[in-house]
């Protein structure tokens, strides 16, 4: 039996099977709860927890929580690699078991899974849905300005860098259509942190896919601790700029080859 679609209903409506994967690293403390949460939110739906090894046992606790419930799955990974990894691999997990979307979510109670119907019903009618803080309608909870400061104007760096229309390039409370997924060529993914966020937006955006933006409310994590660092932040921030620079020289080697062309018709 297809372990997607055995006695959990059909999927979500209009969305069909949906898999949440949630990257965990020294997350024992909250990876119960969250997945608790998810299911009482989107009963239909299934979660993927991928451990990076965490030494404080959250796998052990994963393996227990799926040997009780046929909704969880784990994916054990040998050592810290990574956001952006973790993600990827869950991403190819659910393409194997024939799932039809994934969301993004963390472990540490930011995202709250309450909010996560309002997703998958905007995915009823787009290829990624970006849960978002800083659109009309989104919030932040319990964040010092600083922080907001940080994150606005890093959002609004992108946008004007890479010519992105999002209020939030960086959020991570997402949903992806898997067969859109398909068409971001995952494998040479390379970033982690916020950059793999912006990056999956970026490449979502050239692609052409139908992306929007859900407000949402974004509470800072109430046990353990923050990933983020200064080092997230400045990869993140030199990624953009490279990836922008990138941008601009191909636009011009483009329009020098139709300069080129046009001046060969020339009669």
């Amino acid at each position: 039996m297809n372990d997607a679609t055995d006695g959990h209903g059909g999927g979500y409506p209009g969305v069909g099977r949906v898999l949440v994967v949630v990257p965990t690293y020294n997350e024992a403390d909250n990876v119960g709860v969250i997945v608790e949460r998810v299911h009482r939110a989107a009963p239909q739906v299934r979660v993927l927890i991928v451990d990076d090894n965490s030494p404080d046992g959250t796998g052990a606790v994963a393996d227990r929580m799926a040997a009780a419930d046929s909704r969880v799955h784990v994916l054990h990974r040998p050592g810290k690699q990574g956001l952006g990894a973790a993600y990827v691999a869950g991403f190819g997990w659910a393409a194997e078991h024939g799932y039809d979307a994934v969301v993004e979510m963390d472990a540490d109670g930011s995202h709250a899974p309450e909010e996560l119907p309002r997703l998958l019903d905007a995915a009823r009618d787009a290829d990624v849905v970006i849960g978002s803080r800083w659109t009309t309608g989104g919030q932040v909870v319990a964040w010092p300005w600083h922080r907001q400061l940080l994150s606005r104007g890093g959002n609004l760096y992108t946008r004007v860098a890479l010519g992105m229309p999002l209020s939030d390039a960086t959020g991570g409370f997402r949903v992806y259509r898997v067969p859109a997924l398909a068409r971001l060529d995952l494998d040479s993914v390379a970033s982690q942190g916020y950059s793999f966020q912006v990056e999956l937006a970026w490449r979502a955006h050239r692609a052409g896919l139908r992306t929007v933006e859900v407000p949402i409310t974004f509470a800072e994590r109430e046990r353990g601790a923050s990933k983020m660092s200064p080092v997230i932040v400045g990869e993140a921030l030199w990624r953009v700029t490279l990836w922008s620079v990138t941008d601009r020289r191909a636009a011009s080697g483009r329009s020098a080859e139709v300069r080129g062309d046009q001046r060969l018709r020339w009669p």
